[in-house]
């Protein structure tokens, strides 16, 4: 009984650490795309579709895009996409809990 439940605990860790290292790279491409976005933006050039800007949200990159477009004050006003960022975000929250809950 005791090593089903260091197992379990186990078991739970790697999947808290996959995706804790999955949320991380994830975030770090977003912020590029959004500083990269950003500076296409301010020199009236070719600009990264929101799109995809929103699919890394979804992927999981999520923390790095607010992090970074609060930063650099970039998608912050265009409540439109706020509100597919939120979405995603939910997603994302949804997503992470259901693992766990079904990890259990």
């Amino acid at each position: 009984m005791i090593v089903a439940n260091t197992e379990k605990i186990g078991c739970q860790t790697n999947m808290l650490k996959t995706i804790l290292i999955w949320t991380a790279l994830s975030s770090c491409v977003t912020a590029g795309l959004y500083v990269w976005d950003k500076r296409m933006a301010v020199h009236e050039r070719g600009r990264i579709s929101e799109r995809t800007l929103l699919l890394w949200c979804l992927l999981g990159g999520w923390p790095g895009a607010w992090i970074t477009g609060n930063r650099i004050r970039h998608k912050t006003r265009k409540q439109s996409y706020r509100i597919r960022f939120g979405i995603c975000v939910v997603i994302n929250l949804v997503a992470a809990i259901g693992i766990f809950w079904l990890g259990n």
